[in-house]
């Protein structure tokens, strides 16, 4: 029988004049760009123009969900951040899991994009199917964690709040978002935007909603099916979370070390991930419907910070405050993940600027007067600790460096610019020695967002019917496959699911077509994902892209000389890397533009009059 239209409901807030509206999303435009990141790539085109930076009060910043979220799907927590970044000044989008996005649906609502700019330091809040600001004032200065528990203190009922740390507050341009117990939107300044908006944090409180299912018998057995695949297919992945990746990818010189310098671990074997497991006090603390349960909360029972307590990091952080910066001992990679978080830094960029400063204190380039007398030597969490909290506070030398690590190299320049790890737009890759994982590589310089955004767990070449590259290091075949996994990561964070919980694309379709009724197969998700990726693709020309900032750094580029990937560059091959995807997505190969026939072909009629 025919059925009603898919719709959802979204709440604007203008900050500036303090008004709070509601907008029916029609579900012709539900069907086109679904929810989450989808959805908050259209607003971000029709409403942020040229000229408008990523402070600027007419900048947009999203919380969206999908329309899985809040549903009885495995991993149905997440929502998307979605805005105008403050690390490359073009799109950024970022996932975050918890409960954030179930507890916005069990309050009817599946988004609110917020615009203008508070005249004090505000609250969002959700609550009986309402958004209300509240005056935060009272959490400026606290972090992250402090603020969550302020704020759970003050309300009734169960709460999810997200929040900035001081990294936020005071516009440090790689600030996170950070909420339920270490749950992160890290990429692109996002908690930067936030903070230039006097936004210090967003609270949902579990309402009694139930999200519109159309075909719930379907769900229920599908989303049963999909969670005993996932299961099957990775268990280390579930057991541990993504460290369980530690030792493939050292395997593969793909784990990020003393920056870039080394492919050498000697101290591998205390980072995997059975040695926290077996040596600290943890719990589980899963996000909302999530059967696997990986994400801990632990105690520390060794070493200088013996009794703290936090959340176990994930890979990314695990790396960064480890290998990548010369650390050996994980109680204190362990801590410092965990200052990171309360502080409200996205822990990539955070990693990648501390073990810049350390190679260059090392040689010389930087001398302790310029780090306000910290001693910045390989693996010292002491100093480490010490100069995190004078960025997020832009206190002394922190001002500088606070401005990430792309900046900050260029206005020390010299011998010190050539050793630091950027992408051209702006931002740091993540917490991977990308010279031995190249299709990560490309991916990170050659995406909209300011991190990967190509394939994910639903886009993998078996999910497509593609067979796996066997050269993992040929650069045309990376090119070329990424360009045709592209927009699945786009699709994960529309639908309102947290990525680990999404191996088969096939039984995800299913779910999600219970959900809304529509008839979606594998060419509509893909359509759809690239509908996104050329639709942020033109946000970004208009906001100053060019061809030449599509490129890494020198140190990035530079070719590994120990571990398994010795001897092999990819500097040579960048030209004609970029060239090939340019053409494989139907993009103009000397600027990199859309051509007006793709724009057309994934929906984007509209946008072909604004080409030239």
């Amino acid at each position: 029988m025919p059925h009603e239209p898919y719709t959802l409901k979204i709440i604007r807030v203008d900050l500036t004049t303090k008004e709070v509206t509601e907008e029916i999303i029609d579900g012709e435009t539900t069907a086109k760009y679904v929810g989450g990141t989808g959805l908050a790539a259209k607003y971000l085109w029709e409403e942020v123009p040229a000229g408008v930076k990523w402070s600027d009060p007419e900048n947009r910043i999203t919380f969206f969900t999908g329309p899985l979220a809040g549903t009885r799907v495995c991993g149905s927590g997440t929502f998307s951040v979605t805005t105008m970044g403050a690390c490359t000044g073009m799109a950024g989008t970022a996932q975050a899991n918890g409960f954030m996005g179930a507890f916005m649906r069990q309050n009817g609502i599946d988004g609110v994009i917020v615009q203008g700019a508070a005249d004090r330091w505000t609250r969002i809040h959700i609550q009986d199917g309402r958004v209300q600001l509240l005056n935060a004032e009272h959490l400026i200065g606290k972090d992250t964690w402090e603020t969550e528990d302020a704020v759970k203190e003050e309300t009734e009922g169960r709460c999810s709040v997200y929040s900035i740390g001081p990294a936020g507050e005071n516009l440090v341009r790689f600030a996170a978002i950070v909420g339920d117990r270490g749950h992160v939107a890290a990429h692109n300044g996002v908690g930067a935007v936030m903070g230039s908006k006097k936004i210090k944090c967003i609270s949902a409180v579990k309402g009694d909603v139930k999200p519109r299912v159309l075909d719930p018998e379907t769900l229920v057995a599908k989303a049963k099916e999909l969670t005993e695949f996932t299961r099957q297919v990775d268990p280390g992945l579930l057991q541990f979370g993504t460290n369980a990746g530690l030792v493939p990818l050292g395997a593969m010189g793909a784990v990020p070390m003393r920056n870039y310098t080394t492919n050498v671990w000697p101290e591998g074997n205390k980072y995997v991930p059975e040695y926290m497991r077996e040596r600290f006090k943890s719990k589980p603390s899963a996000c909302w419907a999530c059967s696997h349960a990986h994400c801990r909360i632990s105690e520390l029972t060794e070493g200088k910070y013996t009794g703290f307590v936090g959340e176990e990091p994930e890979y990314e952080g695990t790396a960064e405050m480890g290998p990548l910066i010369g650390m050996t001992e994980p109680a204190e990679t362990f801590y410092l993940c965990n200052v990171v978080d309360r502080l409200g830094f996205d822990v990539n960029e955070s990693g990648y600027m501390i073990a810049w400063l350390m190679e260059c204190y090392e040689k010389g380039c930087i001398t302790k007067d310029d780090l306000d007398g910290v001693e910045l030597k390989w693996g010292d969490s002491e100093a480490v600790d010490t100069l995190l909290k004078k960025i997020a506070h832009r206190e002394g030398c922190g001002d500088l460096f606070a401005e990430g690590t792309k900046r900050s190299a260029e206005r020390i320049g010299g011998e010190a610019k050539d050793c630091c790890v950027y992408t051209m737009k702006g931002a740091t890759p993540r917490g991977h020695d990308h010279r031995g994982h190249w299709s990560e590589f490309i991916d990170t310089c050659l995406s909209n967002t300011g991190t990967i955004e190509t394939g994910g767990h639903l886009f993998t070449p078996p999910n497509l019917g593609l067979e796996r590259l066997k050269d993992r290091f040929d650069p045309i075949g990376h090119s070329t496959m990424n360009a045709r996994l592209n927009g699945g990561r786009n699709v994960e964070d529309s639908f309102g699911i947290c990525r680990l919980c999404t191996p088969s694309l096939a039984l995800t379709l299913e779910i999600i077509n219970a959900v809304t009724g529509w008839s979606w197969d594998v060419e509509a998700a893909k359509e759809m994902g690239l509908r996104i990726v050329n639709l942020m693709r033109m946000f970004n020309f208009r906001h100053g892209l060019k061809k030449e900032m599509e490129a890494p750094s020198v140190r990035y580029s530079s070719t590994p000389t120990d571990g398994p990937a010795a001897g092999i560059g990819i500097r040579e091959h960048w030209d004609a890397i970029r060239d090939n995807y340019y053409a494989e997505m139907g993009w103009d190969i000397q600027t990199g533009r859309p051509l007006p026939e793709t724009l057309e072909k994934y929906g984007l009629t509209d946008l072909v009059e604004r080409y030239s």
